[in-house]
């Protein structure tokens, strides 16, 4: 594969996003199975792990350090405080609570290096901005983590350019996480202009729109009562199937140039400049082969001009998040 430079990290062009295995959608993976997932990737050339606090309140983080510590040498590790899993009642179950005060993700950092099996997180995210707290407090405790060894370099996850513009000046942000892709172009307005302004990289996560691009959505029906795009305007039966009449011509591309639906959405992101990183994530081993290869398809200036003109904020039907998920996040977004 193909290399980028992800902060101080030389890593594979494309990543693996850690989410999908126990988290947010409707498949759920035994032991067994993500471990067959998480070797398949770091054995088809994969070098950037992100993972996370929030996903399954704990487990992506375990069975990351669980099935590729013994390796640990071999890639670099993401992770994500100041979102996660807390017993706010002590009844015994958790639900998702944002806190960036700075003894919290001091704390989470300290389960993550128990859970992942490791003495140091080589890029630690805020995965939230905790609107509570000044992000200069937030991006000081994570410097703190710094100093002491236990992280080697600052991420944000979904923020604005001031937001980001901010952090940097409190310590440097090796990059910044957001949603990015063909149907999600909220980093065009700025984030990703900043980013390159200021040396950051741009991870992107749902690089193939929540399995939309890889044309494995049909219906709303085919998602589990958990699944976060139940709630999803854009997967809303009417919104979906409006969308779903962009596919057929996105399809005939993938099959002019040659790839997969799924590798046109990722070598889209690939060519949007040499600091995007996509980090799709899939629970099946052919996936992760599938992805690792779209570091291989090369896109003319027509094709990327009729993927743009195809789709798009302006063609997509649907907002990207629900008023109370936008309300959380710090991205700015198109009207």
């Amino acid at each position: 594969m193909i290399t980028r430079q992800l902060g101080p990290f030389t890593v594979s062009a494309t990543g693996f996003g850690c989410m999908n295995i126990c988290h947010a959608y409707s498949e759920r993976l035994s032991d067994a199975e993500a471990g067959k997932v998480l070797r398949a990737a770091l054995d088809a050339g994969i070098t950037h792990f992100d993972t996370a606090a929030l996903y399954g309140f704990g487990q992506s983080e375990t069975w990351v350090g669980e099935f590729l510590s013994a390796h640990r040498n071999e890639f670099t590790l993401a992770s994500k405080c100041g979102m996660q899993g807390v017993d706010v009642d002590g009844s015994g179950k958790k639900v998702r609570v944002i806190d960036g005060r700075p003894e919290t993700i001091k704390k989470t950092c300290e389960d993550a290096l128990r859970r992942l099996k490791t003495d140091v997180i080589d890029l630690y995210y805020l995965h939230r901005w905790d609107k509570q707290v000044p992000i200069e407090e937030s991006v000081g405790g994570l410097a703190d983590l710094v100093s002491a060894g236990k992280i080697r370099a600052i991420g944000l996850s979904e923020v604005s350019s001031e937001t980001l513009r901010k952090a940097h000046a409190v310590h440097p942000i090796a990059a910044v996480q957001t949603e990015y892709s063909l149907w999600t172009r909220n980093p065009e307005i700025s984030v990703d202009a900043t980013c390159r302004e200021l040396g950051v990289a741009l991870v992107a996560f749902s690089p193939v729109a929540r399995g939309f691009l890889a044309d494995s959505v049909r219906t709303a029906d085919q998602f589990g009562p958990k699944d976060i795009r139940r709630g999803m305007p854009r997967f809303q039966p009417d919104n979906l199937e409006k969308n779903l009449a962009l596919l057929p011509r996105y399809n005939a591309i993938a099959a002019e140039v040659g790839c997969t639906p799924a590798q046109l959405a990722i070598a889209w992101l690939l060519h949007q400049g040499a600091h995007i990183h996509p980090i799709p994530g899939t629970t099946r081993v052919a996936h992760v082969h599938e992805n690792a290869r779209a570091d291989e398809v090369h896109l003319s200036a027509d094709v990327l001009s009729r993927l743009d003109s195809l789709i798009n904020q302006s063609t997509v039907t649907g907002n990207r998040y629900d008023a109370q998920a936008q309300s959380e996040v710090d991205t700015e977004f198109f009207a």
